[in-house]
């Protein structure tokens, strides 16, 4: 059973989906929250009374129905999301009733952190089968989160910190940029990959790799090498980078600055900046889609570079134009933007009041079930099987240059 002729990209898919969700609280829709704080064994048993689970499964019904829809407009098999999405819902409960223990939570452990290695288990012990590996879907589910995430944030917020998240991933990307490429360069890389690596570790990981990767027509199996190197990388520094953030006693404004500069991937990037607190987590998100704005003009560049400098094997490789840009520009960005608005200028302080709470309670169980999601996708087997180990080498590096000068930029326009 898969959608009909509808049918939307992801990016468009997750802006519809995610307004869908803020105008049904809007107009009154109310979730039931459930609880999942606890501090010993009577409280935890008491998380299991009738009255909680009927908040869980009515949290979990409202998720199923968006995650449905989302198969269903974005012509996906709408019978893997109808099996698997309950087992990740799952998985997921079990991190929400982890991290709602007060010991942990005051470690600073998150629900992000629990899903993610709750799913790197499961998903590196087990053979998991085809039909669920299928209906898992983190990049949707990051992305509605990040939509929601715009509610939280004023517009007079976006413009302040934008500006100079804009100054800044002028800097770090064409610094780092040019510090990978040439770095790959030496140690004698092929042409596919050093463009690869260098947007990817310069821009936003995976999303950069994928559009240069299009933007050249490069080889796929490249492609899958350089997004393993993005997940490999990833992972540690989302939870290491917080904590040396606390040691260095970076104030909010600099870790979120940081943070958003530095880790490659977007749902990475939140999940690190809650670690740190909101401040955190709304400077680094702006950042990252600071940086995520850069990315349409960089796959037009490259294009030309790509065009002008000659094809490899004589290879017809797609001419720029705008349209190059609009197409690899992240439409949910304008979801995050749009949901701003709405939260700043559109509606009254007393509904905003009223519905805020309920929303960013959403949001957390969306980010929650993505992690969820990356944990099961990522084998770590299956991203270390390659045959060279250079690129890897210089990713590596590229990414501690990137980590130093974006800490040194941080510092000085957010200090």
């Amino acid at each position: 059973m898969s959608s009909s002729n509808i049918k939307l990209t992801e990016d468009w898919a997750v802006v519809f989906l995610g307004f869908l969700i803020i105008l049904l609280a809007v107009w009154g829709l109310s979730i039931p929250i459930p609880m999942y704080e606890w501090n010993d064994g009577a409280a935890l048993v008491s998380l299991f009374t009738a009255t909680n689970g009927v908040s869980v499964f009515f949290q979990f019904l409202f998720a199923y129905v968006i995650v449905i829809i989302g198969a269903f407009i974005t012509g996906k098999p709408v019978k893997s999301q109808f099996l698997g999405f309950p087992l990740v819902f799952l998985l997921t409960l079990g991190s929400l009733i982890l991290s709602g223990n007060s010991f942990l939570n005051e470690l600073g452990l998150e629900t992000v952190i629990f899903s993610l290695l709750i799913g790197l288990l499961i998903g590196n012990l087990f053979r998991l089968p085809r039909w669920f590996r299928d209906s898992l879907n983190a990049e949707l589910l990051v992305k509605i989160g990040l939509v929601l995430l715009g509610t939280r944030v004023i517009f007079s917020d976006i413009l302040k910190a934008g500006s100079l998240g804009l100054v800044q991933s002028l800097i770090v990307v064409l610094s780092v940029w040019y510090f990978a490429f040439w770095l790959c360069r030496k140690l004698k890389v092929d042409d596919e990959l050093t463009m690869m690596i260098s947007s990817a570790v310069s821009i936003c990981g995976v999303s950069a790799a994928i559009a240069t990767s299009g933007a050249i027509k490069g080889d796929s199996k490249k492609l899958s090498y350089v997004v393993s190197m993005v997940l490999i990388t990833a992972i540690p520094m989302m939870i290491a980078m917080p904590y040396l953030a606390k040691v260095f006693g970076l104030s909010q404004e600099v870790t979120g600055a940081w943070l958003g500069g530095s880790i490659d991937t977007t749902g990475a990037v939140v999940a690190s900046g809650s670690l740190v607190g909101e401040r955190a987590l709304e400077i680094s998100t702006i950042v990252k889609f600071s940086q995520n704005v850069l990315l349409g003009i960089a796959a037009l560049a490259i294009s030309i570079y790509w065009t002008y400098r000659g094809a490899p094997k004589g290879e017809q490789v797609e001419k720029p134009s705008l349209a190059i840009i609009w197409e690899r520009f992240p439409k949910f960005v304008l979801g995050f933007i749009g949901a701003s608005l709405l939260f700043s200028f559109v509606l009254d302080a007393a509904t905003v009041t009223q519905v805020k709470g309920g929303v960013k309670e959403i949001q957390g169980v969306w980010f929650a079930l993505a992690f969820t999601s990356i944990g099961l996708e990522t084998n770590f087997k299956e991203l270390l099987d390659h045959n060279s180990i250079k690129p890897f080498w210089a990713f590596l590096i590229a990414q501690s240059f990137n980590i130093l000068i974006t800490l040194a930029v941080a510092w000085w326009l957010f200090g």
